[in-house]
């Protein structure tokens, strides 16, 4: 082995950093003559990973189990080039701390790949903070990219930017990323404007070749066509997607995205069977250009759709069925949930109004009472037919079952924001504040408090909306609630409005003392609030003033003057014969005259017949006689009759 490792050492010595192949064949020579070399499997390993073939590196990874360990980047780098990003994130991880900046780099890739972003997130960040000038670039370009994955997988509030920065534009692929972040957020307008940019700044570049830049410049138009399909302009996007050359596009995901949404912009592929065909002409993707989860459900749900307009109603209903069981219920995957609210769709195909399509799907409820999107797609329908109350009894039904069972994971699903914002909805569509509230202070109570959830972080959308209506009830204990939910959004970010907004709201009646110093610089000085309101002026329009301790008397203000109204002018056509307009009209000369202010009956029976029409009067009963209708008491039997 020492003889062996010699001559290795010294060949390498001999070999330039490029010479890969040469690196390989020494190690092999070496291999051959003692398989058991471990520093020889180690050079082989290297070697092939420069030559980009990362399968059989990773063959010499799980022949040689000691060298997993001493060879922990290299492995997690094989593990990561063949797709398995899970796997790599483990290995990666494992190497602690002490592992370096290139252990780190390919946790933060492996981690986005494995849909992770979170934790990519995290370290891109301690990268950054760790001050390497010769990775910045690359470091701003990775950490845009995942913080457009973050709000594509509804984590946005833990995204570094929200808006893009002036720098972010002037280079192609910030720029890209920046209008992959405001498509996630259904900023269009801005995401096609930052598109434009990126594509103008790759034109740009002068180290690049053509057809580097047209590689680059084709993802991007493939975007373009989305957000403009998605902006309405359907003609524009038609064009945009006919001049794009699909079979240039060389990773494969992106080339079955592009074929996708020619099929939505093309108003020629009307015909159902055609765009079915059309669908599935792409190639697979490779293990190693899988498309984001995100993605694949969007996919799988425009396939289940051209299959229903197919008529393919009956293998709809079947493959979505093997997706439902093969899932625990309840789940708020977005892909179980997508299954059945198409499989709802593939049982009511033959229904025609929202009513037949309810007495179709409602028995499916007897089989998955746990079904989120099933419970979903019924409470859309009765939504749609005005039976609010049949909705939120619905949901308030399936919370109760949830909350019953007790378990971590259905609990997750009866808190979720999704499911909780709903149900708030159905409440404030009957009107029903106290309902929404006491939802909302529960929502936020459960996430507030540490369990083992699957999800990284509460929702802040529905941390803030309950606190905000906490606050609108103007009770201490809901207040001081309120504050501390505010206080917890503000320690995870100082710079959000609504978290500072709320915090001095909620503590400016609770606790003042509570409001952190630095947060005096938001709150505006009082005059500065009073300084375009004339205090004189008010108190003359008849602001009533405060009454002075010492002030026996206060001299009683004058009512305003009454303006006169204008008198309203009388076409000669609708005068009468002999009409005086010097003289004043009777304002009452609509009544009967019994019942004008002014008349006085004539007379004694006059008098007489004027008491009987004033209600609660004294009336003379006669003896014999009964008020009230009804015949007389009084009246005597004819003869005969008994």
């Amino acid at each position: 082995m020492a003889t062996s490792t010699k001559s290795l050492s010294a060949l390498l010595a001999q070999t330039t950093i490029d010479d890969h192949e040469e690196t390989l064949q020494a190690a092999n020579a070496a291999i051959k003559k003692l398989k058991t070399d471990t520093q020889a499997h180690h050079v082989r390993a290297v070697a092939l990973l420069h030559l980009d073939r990362f399968e059989d590196a990773l063959k010499v990874f799980e022949d040689q189990k000691e060298l997993q360990e001493k060879a922990r980047f290299e492995y997690a780098y094989a593990l990561y080039k063949t797709g398995n990003a899970a796997r790599a994130v483990d290995v990666a991880a494992a190497g602690g701390s002490d592992a370096g900046r290139g252990m780190s780099h390919v946790l933060a890739q492996a981690a986005y790949r494995s849909e992770n972003f979170a934790q990519a997130s995290r370290v891109y960040r301690e990268l950054a903070s760790q001050g390497a000038e010769e990775e910045e670039y690359d470091i701003r370009i990775n950490s845009g990219a995942v913080d457009a994955q973050l709000e594509w997988s509804g984590q946005g509030e833990l995204a570094q930017k929200k808006k893009p920065a002036r720098e972010d534009l002037d280079v192609f692929e910030t720029a890209y990323n920046a209008a992959c972040a405001s498509i996630a957020r259904g900023e269009f307008a801005q995401g096609d404007i930052c598109l434009k940019r990126a594509i103008d700044r790759c034109n740009e570049v002068e180290d690049m070749s053509d057809a580097e830049k047209e590689a680059e410049i084709l993802p991007m138009k493939v975007q373009q066509v989305y957000i403009l399909t998605q902006m309405g302009k359907v003609d524009e996007a038609e064009q945009l997607a006919t001049s794009i050359p699909f079979t240039d596009i060389k990773e494969l995901s992106t080339r079955h995205i592009a074929q996708v949404n020619s099929i939505a912009a093309t108003k020629d592929h009307s015909n159902p069977y055609l765009s079915h065909r059309l669908f599935h002409s792409s190639p697979k993707p490779l293990k190693t250009d899988q498309h984001f989860s995100f993605q694949t459900n969007l996919l799988r749900q425009d396939e289940y759709v051209i299959s229903l307009l197919s008529q393919k109603a009956a293998g709809v209903a079947s493959s979505t069925e093997k997706v439902i069981s093969a899932s625990p219920a309840p789940s708020v995957s977005p892909a179980v949930n997508m299954a059945a609210v198409l499989n709802a769709a593939a049982h009511s195909r033959s229904a025609t109004t929202e009513k037949a399509a309810l007495k179709q799907i409602i028995p499916l409820l007897e089989k998955r009472p746990n079904d989120v999107g099933l419970i979903l797609t019924i409470t859309h329908l009765y939504v749609l037919t005005g039976n609010h109350a049949a909705a939120t009894h619905l949901l308030e039904s399936f919370f109760a079952r949830l909350s019953q069972s007790g378990t971590a994971s259905d609990l997750d699903v009866r808190f979720a924001p999704g499911l909780v914002a709903t149900l708030v909805s159905l409440y404030a569509q009957q009107g029903r504040p106290g309902a929404a509230r006491s939802e909302l202070a529960k929502a936020a109570e459960y996430w507030r408090k540490p369990h083992k959830s699957k999800t990284e972080a509460p929702s802040k959308s529905l941390l803030v909306a309950a606190g905000t209506a906490l606050l609108d009830t103007h009770n201490q204990e809901n207040v001081t609630t309120a504050g501390e939910i505010f206080k917890g959004l503000y320690d995870q970010d100082n710079n959000d409005r609504a978290a500072i907004a709320g915090l001095v709201a909620a503590y400016a009646v609770s606790d003042p003392s509570n409001i952190p110093a630095d947060l005096k610089e938001y709150l505006p000085e009082a005059s500065r609030l009073v300084s375009d309101i004339d205090a004189a002026a008010l108190e003359t329009a008849g602001v009533p003033a405060l009454a002075q301790p010492a002030a026996i008397e206060r001299k009683k203000r004058a009512a305003p003057k009454a303006v006169p109204s204008k008198t309203k002018r009388i076409r000669k056509a609708r005068m009468p014969k002999e009409f005086d307009p010097n003289k004043k009209m009777d304002a009452e000369r609509w009544l009967p005259m019994r019942d004008r202010s002014y008349y006085r009956p004539k007379g004694r029976k006059g008098k007489k017949k004027a008491e009987g029409f004033t209600q609660g009067g004294v009336v003379d009963e006669k003896p014999g006689q009964q008020q009230g209708g009804g015949a007389k008491a009084g009246k005597k039997k004819g003869k005969g009759r008994k």
